[in-house]
């Protein structure tokens, strides 16, 4: 018989009716939550309140000055580790994950190089972004050449890396870099000494390209040692531009009210500053309201009254600025597509990166479109936007493929060395345009939206569009023309577009690679094998 005066080994008072209706309420937030991982907050009231850690995309913008890229390394200023360190304070990561960004997720859309800027990047992780206020808290605790948009809800197993399947790239090229007449090399320029021709007004610019400390060459073993933007061919008696033929250190004024962390190494002054206050989107044409009436001799020497600068057109056909001998006309616009459009398509793009073999499969990338259709005017100075959209990009492959085709439009090399620097067999070195024109414009998550359209919401900068618009004119267009009016990157660049610093601008005719250059390449081949690493 069952003993009824037995009492159980461990027993609780029973719970008072606050407790009980607490515990209620504990489960309820618990079960309101998709994801895993607790952190407990104290409210004003003495209430715990749990939250959880969410899976987001994040997206944000940056202006690369300063900057050693996006991706995060050790002793090197960069946006990741910028961006990681304000999660951190911002309460988002907890201090046992502080730096450890595997244990939450981390995944970037894109990698940019050093000095590139990003108006669209995405990054996606686990992390707190409860109570409200999660953009306010990031936004505080960065420069302000970077700035968080917003965040979307996203399945446990999105990454940002992974299910992006298109990026969108944008290239500005200043329109007097299409000009063959203009910037010519230091030779053709100490040739017209003496003369009236209107090339010494450039003796200055080409003899500091001359004069630039690392614009040319450098030994393959300095590229293997050091994280740096360099590309050379190894050869004693062959160069090749570093790191865009800019200094290290790049000036930038930024409009009034900029954050004083914005990039120390930058120099703040009145010269070069941008107001935007309007797009015209006729005939395909950005506009911008500039400080300055007059137009750089930059660009050709042309002078505009006129505080809104834009395109005209008389009779269907594009005009030139007024005292400048030439302009990205229908003519210009029409052949210089042609020569883009030769990059369309799966192709081998081992020549167009560094450190990467013609047989590694890493090497064949698919660009889906490259358009140079709309000019934009920024401080007086005419752009050409390059827009290229592709499956994913190598390192300095952009800069690259805009280097060859600004050399083919200047003259210096023929149509056909893109189709034969795009062969697996074919080995040259092809000019690298200089990093501060290129800019990330978006990311594409088409596939993902598809197939989550019905549960999550639309991963895009659709909601984004005006903040980053914004964000785009203020620091990254104004920066790109300021750069260019205070240090002439481009145009000492472009001094340097000539077949003595570049051989294989010419080297090759219809049927390949000439017999001596053959004999060149064997026998440097093997000392100036380029590996690459992949994005």
């Amino acid at each position: 018989m069952e003993n009824s005066d037995k009492t159980p080994t461990s027993s609780s008072p029973p719970r008072s009716p606050s407790l009980a209706a607490e515990e209620s309420e504990s489960k309820k937030l618990k079960m309101s939550t998709t994801t895993s991982d607790d952190e407990q907050c104290t409210t004003a009231e003495g209430t715990k309140i749990r939250y959880k850690r969410r899976k987001v995309a994040i997206f944000f913008a940056y202006c690369g000055v300063g900057y050693q890229g996006m991706q995060k390394n050790p002793g090197a200023k960069t946006i990741e580790g910028e961006l990681e360190e304000a999660l951190y304070v911002s309460g988002a990561v907890p201090e046992q994950d502080r730096g450890l960004s595997k244990r939450y997720d981390w995944a970037r859309s894109a990698r940019t190089d050093k000095g590139v800027s990003a108006v669209g990047q995405v990054v996606s992780g686990r992390f707190y972004i409860d109570p409200p206020g999660f953009i306010d808290r990031l936004n505080s605790n960065l420069p302000s050449q970077i700035r968080i948009f917003g965040f979307k809800r996203v399945t446990a197993s999105f990454s940002a890396k992974k299910f992006c399947d298109r990026r969108r790239y944008v290239y500005l090229i200043p329109v007097f870099a299409l000009d063959p007449c203009c910037h010519r090399d230091r030779e053709t320029v100490l040739a017209s000494l003496g003369s009236e021709n209107e090339l010494v007004k450039c003796l200055e610019c080409s003899e500091r390209g001359r004069k630039v400390e690392g614009l040319f060459g450098n030994s393959k073993r300095n590229l293997e040692q050091e994280a740096v933007d360099v590309e050379t061919d190894g050869s004693s008696n062959r160069t090749a531009v570093v790191n865009s033929g800019v200094a290290e250190n790049v000036e930038v004024s930024l409009s009034k009210g900029d954050d004083s962390r914005l990039n120390k190494e930058s120099i703040n002054d009145n010269e070069g500053k941008v107001s935007v206050e309007e797009l015209n989107y006729k005939t395909g044409l950005e506009t911008v309201v500039s400080d300055q009436d007059k137009v750089s001799s930059l660009n050709g020497g042309s002078e505009n009254n006129s505080g809104v600068l834009k395109e005209e057109k008389v009779n269907g056909e594009d005009t030139a600025a007024k005292g400048s001998g030439f302009s990205y006309g229908e003519k210009e616009r029409e052949r210089f597509n042609k020569i883009l459009k030769y990059y369309v398509g799966t192709h081998n793009f081992h020549n167009f990166t560094t450190r990467i073999k013609p047989e590694d499969p890493s090497a064949h990338r698919f660009i889906i479109s490259f358009d140079a259709s709309t000019t934009v005017v920024v401080e007086g100075m005419e752009f050409v936007k390059c827009e290229i959209v592709g499956q994913s990009f190598m390192l300095h492959q952009i800069r690259k493929m805009m280097g060859l085709a600004v050399a083919i439009m200047r003259n210096c090399a023929p149509e056909s060395l893109i189709e034969k620097a795009l062969q697996k067999d074919v080995s040259i070195t092809v000019p690298t345009a200089p990093e501060v024109g290129l800019y990330l414009d978006e990311c594409f998550f088409t596939s993902y939206n598809q197939k989550w359209k019905d549960t999550h919401e639309e991963v895009s900068m659709k909601a984004f569009e005006k903040e980053a618009e914004d964000f785009k004119m203020k620091y990254i267009y104004s920066h790109i023309a300021s750069t260019e009016y205070k240090e002439g990157t481009v145009g000492l660049w472009l001094h340097s577009l000539n077949h003595r610093n570049y051989p294989d601008l010419r080297i090759l005719d219809e049927e390949g690679v000439t017999d001596d250059k053959k004999t060149e390449i064997d026998t440097n081949d093997k000392k100036t094998e380029i590996e690459v690493v992949t994005e």
